[in-house]
């Protein structure tokens, strides 16, 4: 009797790694994404030729600098910069790459340290880590003298872009549920006020060291070159001039960061993978009834208190009304400050602030979008349209008022040039004043709607009519404030004239309520007639 025989075992399945299969998921996602559409694909080509081409011409701006006195300076603190541009982003672009979502995979059975790993190499797939990896390179290369040099910088290279990678990371995880909430959202409408004062920021450093050299540089690098990812940079300027102990601490302190990073990172990826989300649950303070409180108490009473509250209730949660408000608010800072500073502006530059808080006042009721359907039901006369009218103006100028103020005293304080505040203040508020009679004239003459979704802020259709509410009105400020204006020019150049520069300040002042009013009162009239009209504009966003 034979013993009966076995079937031979089945071959074990290759164990696959996680990392690989990121890495996989990474091109692929990159690969369907391009397939959805020609327009796509031409665009994400268009961007990937722009982007190296742009690190090519670093790179070779960077090398040319090897040998260069400062050039040590140039890339820590370039290095710096970079390190602070991937910190940012996932802040204002968390809709850029879907893998920055963690809570995506929360359902896989992945341990946090292979999840850690994965995640950190797929996300050196891509044009960011690419164009990183050449100003490395290039600040390598510039600051490098020998072998050993080299070899610090290899390693240093390698360090600083793997610390870049994971702060974007940590900081994507610590903030995810903010990023895929509201508040997240508007974080992304406000990135172009940030683009907008960081190129302004770039600009004034351009310029300072356009006229006194990179040696403005040295005191800010000493600095910087203990601070991570830029310490490995500093690691190879160290390591070129034979201090090798200050080299290795340098390095030390870049590993030291990339752990520190990896292990936040590695707590926020345990939490949200364990912890359910408490963003949706009320608190006991959001299931009671809210009243009013604050700056409420104070406004007042009637339609008026009750518009001026609705009006700064959007400033604080409509996405689109607070980029409005916050790019008004620092733009007409930066362009007086700035040129103060230079040495280059005058105290008229102060009228920038005025003048952009004043834009705000046009197309008043496309802020409303459909909503502004219940605003028409309470307006049934022109009295009821001027109250409105003048509630929305008095809301603009409870914060307009000490801001122009405030950015007209500093400017002054800047310059030194106290003579002239009392004129400059009474030309901004000449300026207010006109600004507002015309954008509720146009507000109600030339409505259209603002989009709520994405970064438009005109309506398909409407831009012709966009076009003329905001220029047209600027310049028929402008035509109103000639009186004024040239009241401020006579009494400059008068011999007897110029004792008397103070009263420019009470005389704008009074011209701008004066005009405002008289704006305000003719523009309640058509509000009133054109109520269908406007409804039907601003809702066709």
């Amino acid at each position: 009797m034979t013993a009966p025989t076995t079937a031979p075992a089945a071959p074990a399945a290759p164990i696959t790694s996680v990392t690989s299969v990121f890495v996989r998921l990474k091109l692929s996602l990159l690969r369907n994404g391009l397939r959805q559409s020609s327009g796509r694909r031409a665009a994400y080509v268009a961007s990937v030729v722009v982007t190296l081409l742009f690190a090519a011409l670093q790179l070779i701006g960077l090398i040319a600098l090897r040998g260069h006195a400062h050039a040590a300076s140039l890339a820590v603190l370039l290095v710096a910069v970079l390190a602070l541009g991937w910190a940012v982003m996932p802040l204002f672009f968390p809709g850029g790459d879907e893998t920055l979502d963690p809570t995506r995979l929360v359902m896989l059975p992945l341990r946090p340290r292979a999840l850690v790993r994965a995640l950190l190499t797929a996300s050196l797939v891509g044009i960011g880590p690419l164009f990183t990896l050449c100003l490395l390179a290039g600040s390598v290369i510039a600051v490098a003298h020998g072998v050993l040099a080299y070899v610090v910088g290899v390693v240093g290279a390698v360090l600083a872009l793997l610390v870049c990678v994971a702060l974007a990371r940590a900081v994507a995880a610590a903030n995810i549920r903010l990023l895929t909430s509201r508040k997240g959202r508007d974080l992304a409408v406000l990135s172009g006020l940030v683009i907008a004062v960081g190129a302004q920021a770039v600009n004034f450093g351009a310029q300072r060291l356009g006229s006194s050299g990179l040696g403005e540089l040295d005191p800010a690098a000493d600095l910087v070159r203990w601070l991570p990812p830029a310490s490995a940079i500093g690691a190879v300027d160290a390591a070129s001039e034979g201090s090798y102990g200050v080299a290795l601490l340098q390095l030390g302190l870049a590993a030291a960061a990339l752990a520190a990073l990896i292990a936040v990172w590695s707590r926020h990826l345990t939490r949200l993978m364990t912890e359910p989300d408490g963003s949706t649950l009320p608190t006991a303070g959001e299931t009671a009834v809210r009243q009013s409180t604050g700056l409420a108490r104070l406004l007042p009473a009637g339609r008026t208190g009750t518009v001026m509250e609705r009006g700064l209730r959007y400033m604080w949660r409509d996405p689109k009304t607070k980029a409005a408000w916050v790019t008004s608010l620092a733009i007409g800072l930066i362009v007086p400050v700035f040129n103060a500073v230079q040495g280059t502006g005058s105290i008229y530059f102060a009228c920038f602030a005025a003048g952009m808080l004043g834009i705000l006042m046009y197309n008043q009721f496309g802020q409303d979008t459909s909503a502004f359907w219940m605003v028409a039901l309470t307006i049934s006369s022109p009295r009821d349209a001027y109250v409105e009218l003048r509630a929305r103006a008095c809301t603009l100028l409870l914060i307009t008022l000490p801001y122009a103020t405030l950015v007209t005293v500093l400017t002054a304080a800047l310059l030194g040039d106290w003579t002239r505040l009392p004129e400059a203040l009474g030309l901004s508020f000449a300026l207010l004043g006109a600004m507002l009679a015309t954008g509720a004239w146009t507000s109600a003459r030339f409505p259209y709607s603002i989009p709520q979704e994405g970064y438009k802020n005109v309506a398909p259709g409407q831009v012709g009519l966009a076009w003329i509410s905001i220029f047209g009105g600027m310049v028929a400020a402008a035509l109103l404030c000639t009186p004024h204006i040239a009241l401020t020019i006579w009494l400059n150049v008068s011999a007897d004239g110029e004792n008397l520069t103070w009263l420019l300040l009470p005389v704008g002042a009074a011209y701008g309520a004066g005009i405002a009013a008289l704006g305000l009162r003719l523009a309640a009239p058509r509000t009133a007639e054109r109520l269908p009209e406007i409804l039907t504009a601003v809702s066709k966003g």
